[in-house]
């Protein structure tokens, strides 16, 4: 019998507020296979939920973050209070970078990274659990992840999902992954209000001109943390700042600002493009008897992460989020007002532990001018990967999935085209061979036609640099493709390090023609984890059972489809 987990191994820690909703979660996993769970970012539905679930079920526990730089983050944290080694008991796997043994029990994923490897085993052997975290966030990969795992769930009756949620709409998410005759389970919990005092301090000029955040802009922002931060000290010296900015470059500016202006504190970034060394430290909390911190982070520590000690959230609201770029059919990231939701959330980081403080960097019918809540990827993202994931799935747009939105018409129409157009799916909609090889890139659809292409054109190696430097959205500089390359083979680009990590990845998918040859190894590797060595027999008299009530219903499980794959298989 495996050792169970135990969230409280840590000699210390800070209460956790989700673990007054613990005995209540366990009673609905003694009697549902799906649940719902909202409470607030910071009570630790993260840390507490994944080892409860291990204890609980056989096999592995997946567990979703919408960030890469959540993942080993949330692996990290539970593995130190489980008093295990990393990758030992709990480990990750992200785009590029894995760390977990063949005996692990929790394993932290992106959304991208289960769906595809969803292709390899639809049936999830040794699978005993999925936990899809940070809904409300309405990432695309995670929309498409509940449509999926719906399916699988008609074929596995005994995998668990839940779904987990800073804030949502509890009662929507339950009827979709509930059945037509009772909704899932919903658990709710409402951590202690603590009082927020709100401080509004615009910007003497504009935040953004035709070329995006204006310097003068980022400025202000580190000088309105300085003194707030500087202010607060004089009553609370232990109250450490979190800066919010939309992207890594912006980070980089006000940080260095700040360190001008505060000499006696520890300025610290995080954003995922940092080493793990330098993310860690962000995320540690402060040393007793250490220096004062201010922490400048992108969005990820919004939800998804929690910075320790904060009682000052400063906050640009702004954010970077996908939108479709007409001029090139593709998805890029752009820096937008950020939604009333959001900056909800990042006010509610400085009222944890206690009464806290929010500045807005912005006047008050700015931020109500902006929109309440964030619109949903699926609604403004390109759609041509989600649409050649779905045909390679056997469900060409989404058809008999459910999903919280439908993809829309006119852009699923387009990605269409598109996949048409690179060979990589038929007049039926199917996914042609090419298409299944350019489902196991991670990348669009485009670059990894570019990829193979280009690699018997000019090399693997060449080939495999430029979609690495444009698949990871690294800006050119003066629009020079060429020069920024060069900058990145030299190591005079802040990006080199993570660029080259994903070139040897690409390379390699490039030399074999963008099949994944690691699938194998974690199909062994999760049909090895199962304890009662009867996870594979179950998936497949659940997926003999889906079939005869398809049967029964006068209906043919589509060609392609999770149904049909498993009886084959079986």
């Amino acid at each position: 019998m495996p050792r169970t987990f135990s969230s409280d191994r840590a000699a210390t820690r800070e209460p956790l507020a989700f673990e007054a909703v613990v005995p209540k979660f366990a009673v609905v996993l003694d009697t549902s296979a799906v649940a719902v769970l909202s409470a607030p970012p910071g009570t630790g539905k993260t840390t507490l939920v994944p080892p409860l679930v291990a204890n609980r079920v056989a096999g592995r526990v997946v567990v979703t973050q919408p960030r890469r730089v959540a993942a080993p983050a949330a692996a990290r944290r539970i593995a130190t209070l489980d008093g295990s080694r990393l990758g030992e008991r709990v480990g990750y796997t992200v785009r590029g970078d894995r760390v977990l043994e063949p005996g692990a029990r929790i394993e932290m994923v992106t959304p991208g990274v289960l769906l595809r490897r969803l292709l390899d085993d639809p049936g999830l052997e040794g699978v005993g659990a999925v936990i899809i975290d940070e809904i409300h966030e309405r990432a695309l990969e995670t929309d498409l992840l509940l449509g999926v795992l719906g399916e699988v769930r008609e074929l596995r009756d005994d995998l668990i999902l839940i779904a987990m949620s800073a804030t949502v709409d509890a009662d929507r998410y339950a009827a979709l992954l509930g059945t037509d005759v009772a909704p899932a389970p919903v658990i709710t919990h409402a951590a202690e209000a603590h009082p927020l005092e709100v401080r509004w301090v615009p910007p003497p000029g504009p935040r953004m001109d035709d070329r995006g955040i204006t310097p003068t802009y980022l400025r202000h922002v580190a000088d309105t943390a300085a003194a707030a931060h500087r202010d607060l000290r004089r009553t609370t010296p232990d109250a450490d700042a979190l800066v919010f900015a939309p992207a890594a470059r912006d980070v980089a500016t006000i940080a260095r600002h700040l360190r001008d202006l505060t000499a006696d504190t520890d300025v610290l970034e995080l954003h995922g493009q940092l080493p793990a060394a330098e993310q860690d430290r962000a995320l540690a909390g402060r040393e007793p008897g250490g220096r004062p911190r201010i922490v400048v982070t992108t969005a990820i520590a919004e939800s998804s992460l929690t910075v320790p000690g904060v009682r000052l959230v400063i906050d640009t609201c702004l954010a970077r989020v996908p939108r479709r770029d007409a001029a090139r059919g593709m998805t890029g990231l752009v820096t937008v007002p950020a939604a009333r939701a959001s900056a909800t959330q990042r006010a509610g980081r400085a009222t944890r532990l206690g009464p806290g403080i929010v500045v807005r960097c912005v006047d008050e019918r700015t931020f109500a001018a902006a929109p309440a809540f964030p619109t949903p990827e699926i609604r403004t993202a390109d759609l041509t990967d989600a649409a050649l994931l779905l045909a390679c799935w056997g469900a060409p747009g989404g058809r008999g999935l459910r999903m919280p939105d439908p993809l829309p018409a006119d852009a699923l129409a387009q990605a269409t085209a598109t996949l048409t157009g690179l060979g990589a799916i038929d007049g039926d909609g199917r996914a042609t061979d090419t298409g299944r090889r350019l489902a196991r890139i991670p990348t669009d659809p485009r670059l990894g036609r570019a990829l193979l292409d280009g690699a018997g054109l000019v090399g693997a190696r060449t080939a495999a640099e430029v979609v690495a430097a444009i698949s990871d959205d690294i800006r050119a500089t003066d629009g020079d493709l060429g020069a920024t390359v060069r900058a990145l083979r030299d190591g005079r680009h802040p990006a080199s390090r993570a660029w080259e990590r994903e070139v040897k990845r690409f390379r390699r998918l490039a030399e074999r023609g963008g099949g994944d040859a690691s699938s194998r190894e974690r199909q062994d590797d999760h049909r090895r984890v199962g304890t009662d060595g009867t996870g594979q027999h179950r998936a497949s008299t659940s997926a003999g059972r889906a079939h005869h009530r398809a049967e029964a219903d006068g209906r043919s499980a589509p060609a392609g489809s999770l149904a049909q794959r498993r009886c084959e298989l079986t």
